[in-house]
């Protein structure tokens, strides 16, 4: 072998390694890639959505979305919003324009939801976020728009006391925060990710309350992020809106 080639082949496979290697250790010491929404909602409009005008659901993130057009409003971003019944109804609390469509539910039972703690994500007449566990939730009558789901992610700034680190329990997941500043963080792993995982995202973040809205069925339309997806079948939808041009 020349002697060149001695002296630059190593090092030609010392870049290669390094080149691959720098991007797998970023990724393996940081939290799976999300994709994830800011929302501010003094400022945007924010709200749930399940049926239209002639008690329809929307089903799925195209539907909401070609419903909005035809209201004069722009899709910016969504997600759905909370476990359903098989009917498709919202399981557990659904608050509407300030209609309480769905009860709170605060029974026992079995399934993601009801682990313990669960809670519920709202919104109130003064344009302000907020999540509580089930037990402490209580409507005053200026809640505008609420989804009870479960688990809580994280309670007080902690993570759930249930999760555990390196579980194998993995699925995609989507789910809802609020940050120190009043805004709404809203987020879905684009790979399969555990409870913790997904918790400590959400913690790392600064938000003190965060909650589990569903698992594999979840979607995401962020078309500025490249990621339309407006497919899907499910009851309650979240959705950021921007009067339409």
């Amino acid at each position: 072998m020349n002697k060149y080639y001695k002296v630059l082949l190593p090092a030609f496979l010392m870049m290669v390694l390094m080149g691959g290697l720098i991007p797998l250790g970023r990724r393996l010491a940081g939290s799976p890639p999300f994709i994830s929404r800011r929302v501010d909602p003094r400022r945007t409009p924010l709200k749930l959505y399940w049926k239209n005008e002639q008690n329809q659901r929307f089903r799925s993130l195209e539907g909401l979305k070609k419903w909005l057009d035809a209201h004069g409003q722009k899709l910016v971003f969504a997600m759905n919003g909370g476990m359903f019944a098989p009917s498709f109804a919202p399981q557990g609390l659904y608050i509407e324009a300030q209609k309480t469509v769905v009860p709170l539910d605060t029974t026992s039972g079995t399934g993601n939801f009801y682990l313990k703690p669960n809670g519920v994500f709202y919104l109130t007449t003064n344009s302000t976020a907020h999540i509580c566990q089930t037990a402490d939730f209580h409507n005053d009558g200026r809640v505008t728009y609420a989804t009870q789901s479960g688990p809580m992610l994280v309670l007080d700034g902690r993570i759930h006391p249930a999760f555990r680190a390196g579980s194998v329990n993995v699925q995609i997941r989507n789910g809802v925060g609020i940050l120190p500043d009043g805004h709404v963080l809203l987020a879905m792993s684009r790979e399969k990710i555990s409870f913790y995982d997904f918790a400590d995202y959400f913690k790392k973040a600064g938000c003190q309350q965060a909650l589990y809205l569903d698992g594999f069925v979840s979607r995401t339309y962020e078309p500025a992020a490249g990621r339309p997806q407006p497919d899907g079948d499910f009851g309650v939808i979240i959705g950021v809106t921007a009067p339409k041009q």
